[in-house]
């Protein structure tokens, strides 16, 4: 219940913001991919700015914190063989 009551928070906050910056609810497709893509970067910050604090780089700390995979997803080409992958094909598993 805790993480809905939360969500509402969060939601009736940016639509706030919203309606300061008087961008219609909802957004335009390009304004609510870029405030999608604000929201996944914004949820990285507080695990790289404590990373930060403790005296890590910024790149060192981008890469414990995952941050790569959080944002981009899997990329193309970055794939490895995991426990399903190796039991739909048993022959890649050498």
């Amino acid at each position: 219940m805790k993480v809905y009551v939360l969500s509402l928070g969060a939601g009736l906050l940016v639509g706030v913001i919203y309606n300061l910056l008087n961008v219609r609810s909802p957004a335009p497709p390009l304004v609510a991919l870029v405030g999608l893509l604000g929201i996944l970067i914004g949820e990285q910050v507080v695990p790289v700015a404590k990373l930060l604090i403790r005296g890590s780089s910024f790149v060192e700390a981008f890469h414990l914190s995952s941050c790569n995979s959080h944002i981009f997803g899997m990329l193309p080409g970055r794939r490895t063989v995991g426990p399903i992958d190796g039991l739909k094909n048993p022959e890649k598993q050498a």
